[in-house]
């Protein structure tokens, strides 16, 4: 049975009516046809069962069987990954990678050292791609549920929105605080969130609002990461030693 992420708005007296980007791959891509038997998930990780009853021109339409209100099925601490944003296609490689690793919250930023300046008039369209790759990807690593995905464009506001119970800010400058050091000596945490740089690194005016903001700045040695492989190997590290990894 195919399993598709669809939003709760989606759902209207005891059917699913599917359009846009979803609609134009189950019924153009995939072609499935009337009858066939459907998996649907939302965004709180509830599952319904169904059967595909009609295909329009615009939309097709799921007659749910079967709901099931569930927990999300995921061990470990809810990590939120606050990303500088990069280069080129750098960030949907890292959305990709991150998803399958159960980051639940990505959240790109526009730091002082980031090369791409998104125009504020593209907004709504990359952030409509990124949340399309990180639910293919949920999707296609079997998650119960996909993360979600919101830009901020002012660090400043950074401080605001991170309230978790641990706080970890990846920085070369960071010569005393190892990272193995900093997880072991904390019991495994409610939430956490992770900051990574841009290719350039945060300035040291970013890094220190972050660690105002209660981030604890860590090492990882001698290692020295390109920006979308730091943040692919703190959340295995992460998953390892307080998740569902291992």
């Amino acid at each position: 049975m195919r399993r598709f992420f669809i939003d709760k708005s989606m759902l209207q007296e005891g059917n699913a009516i599917i359009s846009g980007n979803l609609f134009r791959h189950m019924a153009k891509v995939l072609r499935l046809k009337i009858g066939t038997s459907t998996m649907l998930i939302d965004e709180e990780g509830s599952r319904y069962t169904g059967i595909i009853r009609s295909i329009g021109r615009e939309n097709l339409t799921v007659t749910i069987e079967k709901t099931v209100q569930e927990s999300h099925g995921e061990t470990g601490p809810r990590i939120t990954l606050y990303q500088g944003l990069p280069k080129g296609n750098k960030m949907e490689f890292i959305l990709q990678k991150t998803t399958e690793l159960g980051v639940a919250d990505i959240i790109p930023f526009v730091a002082v050292r980031s090369i791409p300046r998104l125009p504020k008039e593209r907004e709504n369209e990359r952030l409509a791609r990124w949340q399309a790759i990180a639910r293919e990807a949920a999707r296609q690593s079997n998650r119960s549920m996909f993360p979600n995905v919101s830009l901020v464009r002012d660090f400043s506001e950074i401080p605001a929105s991170s309230a978790q119970s641990v706080k970890l800010l990846l920085w070369e400058k960071e010569q005393s605080n190892r990272l193995k050091a900093v997880l072991t000596e904390r019991s495994v945490p409610e939430s956490v969130a992770v900051m990574v740089g841009p290719e350039g690194g945060l300035t040291p005016e970013e890094a220190e609002t972050a660690i105002n903001a209660g981030f604890i700045p860590i090492t990882l040695g001698s290692r020295i990461l390109r920006t979308e492989t730091a943040a692919i190997a703190i959340l295995a590290i992460l998953q390892f030693f307080w998740g569902d990894i291992g």
